[in-house]
C-alpha cells in the first residue's frame, strides 16, 4: 500500500524529538503513586501530537469496503462500495476515483472498470461490474483521494439465470438485433418517454413502465440532461409532482431554463440515484432505454468537447453500462448543437469509455443526414422523418447503408407523434390509425421504428393522467399501442429476422417480406386481393387482421409459381377494405 503523505511526514521525527518525549514520560512516571508505563505514555503523547503532522486526516480517510453479493446472475451486476467514515473536504467528482479489474477464471484477459461518486460529499464510491459469462470471478479495486490510495480485492460467482444480456447486432442477419448470450432475436418496438425522470415519485415512473409494457412496448427514449422551454402546444405544464427542467448538475437556479448556472463538475446525485432505479424497473420488465445524452432544446450544454462534457459522459457510462437494458444516443437533433465531427469522436470515445460496448447510435434533425454509418461504433441508425412514404424511405436507407459495406440495423424513431401536429404536418397525419400504418410500412421494409403516444391527456392539466410522449405516461382510454402490439404479434409468430423486403414478388402497390420458398408475409394498406409469386411447393396461408389481431386459416393451400388470394373474410367481423396481412408458410 503506497505510504500516505502523512505518514512520510511521521517518519521525519528527529531523535532529539523523541528523546524529549521519553524524558517526559519518565518524569511523569516518578510523580505518580502508580505510576503509567512509559511506553504508553509515549503512546498517549503521540495520540494528541497526530493532527499537527496530518495523519489524524489519514487515518479518518481509510474506507471501508463491501460487496453486493457473493453470487450474481449472468449480467446482472456486482456492486463494490467504499464507504469513508467522515465527508471529504474535495470534490469527489474531480479529486477522487474508483476503478477496478475483474477478471474470470480460468481467462487471460481482464476488464477494467471506472466506478463513481455516489454521494455529493465524498463518503461513498462504487464500481460496478456486469459479467457475461459464468463462473468465479475476482478483483481488484482501488481507491484514490488527496489523502492517497486505498485497495481492496476478493471474489464472486456468477451463475447463469437466463437474464437477457445486451443488445446486439446479430452476425448472421445484421439488419437485425439479438440479446447477447442467447439466440433470442429482439423486435424492435420503441417509444419516447424523454423527460420520464421529470417525474418526483418513482411510483408513477415505474406505472409508466409496466404500463407500456403490457402494451408490448419494449424500448424507451429518455433523456439524461434535455431540457425544454417549450410544451410543444400540449396540455403540459411544470410543477412540483412533474418539471421538464431535470437537474443531472448541481445548480444555482434549477428552475430557471436559459441561466441554470449549473456547476458541471458537481452532479445531484439524488437525480442519478433515481435513474438507477427507473433502469433496475425497467430491466425487471424487459424494457431497452435508449439513454438520450442531451437535447437540442437545451438552453446551455457543457462546451462540445471539453472536459466537462467528458466528464458528463464518463459518469454517466461508470454509473449505467453494467446495466443490460441500455443503449446509447449522443443526443437528440443533434446536428442542432454538434457537428458530424463531435459525433465521430464522441461516438468513438464511448465505446472506448463503456467496457461492455453496448450499441449506440445519434439522432439528427435532418433525414438520413449526420449518421456516422461506416464508423465501428455506430450500431443502428435513428434519424427522424415525418412523410407518410415511410416504406420508400426505409428502402433507400438500406441502400445507403450498403454502400458502406457495413450492415447494420435501419430505424426511424422520429416519424409522428400521436394527435401532434406541428406546422409541417397534414391534418390527420399523426392520428393513432395513421402512425400505426405507418408503423407496417416500415417494418415491411425490414425496419424498425419509434413512435409517441398522445400527450393529450395532460400532465398537471385536468384530467392529468397523461403526459405521452413527453413524460411516457398515459391511462386506458389511449389505445394507439394496442394496434402496435398487434404488429409485434404479427412479426414474432415467424422468423422475421430471416426475411428481406422483396416488394417486386406482389402486386397491387402491397408490401412483401419473404425467405424465398420458405416464408412470405405481406401487408395489404387496402385489403383486397393480392397475387404473389411463389417458389414452387405449397403453403399453408393465414390472413391477419392488422386492426384486432385476428386469426384466419384458409382452408386450402397456396402453391406456385403465381397465386391470387382470395378477398379478406367479410364474415370476420370488420370491413374487408380496412389494412390485413397474410401469411403463407412452407409445409
Amino acid at each position: 500500500m503506497p505510504k500516505s503523505a502523512a505518514a512520510t511526514r511521521i517518519q521525519s521525527f528527529n531523535q532529539v524529538q523523541i528523546t524529549v518525549l521519553k524524558q517526559l514520560a519518565e518524569t511523569s512516571a516518578a510523580r505518580v503513586l502508580r505510576p503509567v508505563p512509559a511506553p504508553l505514555f509515549l503512546a498517549l503523547a503521540l495520540l494528541l501530537l497526530l493532527p499537527a503532522f496530518g495523519l489524524h486526516s489519514a487515518l479518518a480517510q481509510s474506507p471501508s469496503f463491501t460487496q453486493s453479493a457473493q453470487s450474481v446472475a449472468v449480467f446482472d451486476f456486482a456492486e463494490i462500495t467504499a464507504q469513508l467514515p467522515a465527508p471529504a473536504a474535495y470534490n469527489p467528482f474531480t479529486q477522487a476515483s474508483i476503478t477496478g479489474d475483474f477478471q474470470l477464471s480460468g481467462s487471460a484477459e481482464s476488464t477494467q472498470v471506472a466506478g463513481f461518486a455516489d454521494s455529493a460529499d465524498g463518503s461513498v464510491y462504487r464500481i460496478r461490474f456486469m459479467p457475461s459469462a459464468p463462473g468465479s470471478y475476482t478483483f481488484h479495486v482501488t481507491l484514490k483521494t488527496p489523502a492517497g490510495a486505498q485497495s481492496f480485492s476478493g471474489s464472486f460467482a456468477a451463475t447463469d439465470q437466463h437474464l437477457r444480456g445486451p443488445l446486439r447486432v446479430d452476425p448472421a442477419y445484421p439488419w437485425h438485433f439479438l440479446y447477447q448470450g442467447a439466440t433470442q432475436h429482439y423486435f424492435f418496438n420503441g417509444t419516447t418517454a424523454y423527460w420520464l425522470l421529470g417525474w418526483r415519485d418513482d411510483n408513477t415512473i415505474n406505472y409508466s413502465i409496466d404500463r407500456l409494457a403490457a402494451l408490448k412496448v419494449n424500448r424507451m427514449r429518455v433523456t439524461i440532461a434535455g431540457r425544454t422551454s417549450t410544451f410543444y402546444g400540449e396540455p403540459v405544464m411544470n410543477s412540483e409532482r412533474f418539471t421538464v427542467l431535470i437537474t443531472p448538475w448541481l445548480a444555482e437556479h434549477p428552475n430557471d431554463y436559459s441561466h441554470p448556472n449549473f456547476d458541471y463538475s458537481r452532479f445531484d446525485i439524488a437525480y442519478w440515484q433515481k435513474f438507477d432505479r427507473m433502469l433496475r424497473h425497467a430491466r425487471s420488465q424487459n424494457m431497452i432505454v435508449s439513454l438520450v445524452l442531451d437535447m437540442n432544446d437545451n438552453a446551455v450544454h457543457p462546451a462540445a468537447g471539453s472536459e466537462d462534457e467528458h466528464r458528463f459522459i464518463r459518469y454517466a457510462i461508470a454509473r449505467f453500462a453494467a446495466f443490460p437494458n441500455i443503449t446509447w444516443d449522443l443526443g437528440d437533433d443533434l446536428d442542432g448543437y454538434r457537428d458530424e465531427a463531435w459525433t465521430h469522436q464522441t461516438g468513438t470515445l464511448i465505446q472506448q469509455w463503456d467496457p461492455y460496448h453496448h450499441l449506440a447510435t445519434s439522432h439528427p434533425a435532418k433525414t438520413n443526414d449526420h449518421q456516422d454509418r461506416a464508423s465501428a461504433w455506430f450500431g443502428f441508425t435513428s434519424y427522424q422523418e415525418w412523410s407518410r412514404n415511410q416504406h420508400a424511405l426505409l428502402l433507400a436507407s438500406r441502400k445507403l447503408q450498403e454502400k458502406t459495406g457495413r450492415i447494420i440495423p435501419q430505424t426511424n424513431e422520429e416519424y409522428g407523434y400521436e394527435d401532434h401536429y406541428p406546422e409541417w404536418a397534414a391534418a390527420g397525419s399523426d392520428s393513432a390509425d395513421a402512425l400505426r400504418r405507418t408503423a407496417w410500412e416500415i417494418y415491411m421494409a425490414g425496419g424498425y421504428q419509434t413512435s409517441g403516444e398522445s400527450a393529450r391527456r395532460g400532465a398537471n392539466i385536468f384530467p392529468d393522467t397523461g403526459g405521452g410522449w413527453m413524460n411516457g405516461r398515459g391511462d386506458d382510454t389511449q389505445t394507439m399501442f394496442l394496434g402496435y402490439a398487434h404488429i409485434v404479434d404479427f412479426f414474432t409468430s415467424f422468423e422475421w429476422w430471416k426475411t428481406n423486403p422483396h416488394d417486386e414478388l406482389v402486386d397491387g402497390g402491397n408490401y412483401c417480406l419473404a425467405d424465398p420458398g420458405k416464408l412470405y408475409a405481406i401487408y395489404l394498406p387496402h385489403a383486397g386481393k393480392v397475387t404473389v409469386q411463389l417458389a414452387p411447393g405449397s403453403y399453408r396461408v393465414q390472413w391477419f387482421n392488422a386492426n384486432t389481431g385476428q386469426r384466419i386459416g384458409l382452408a386450402a393451400d397456396a402453391a406456385g409459381p403465381s397465386w391470387t388470394s382470395p378477398e379478406p373474410p367479410d364474415d370476420s367481423g370488420w370491413r374487408a377494405q380496412h389494412d390485413w396481412a397474410l401469411l403463407l408458410e412452407r409445409r
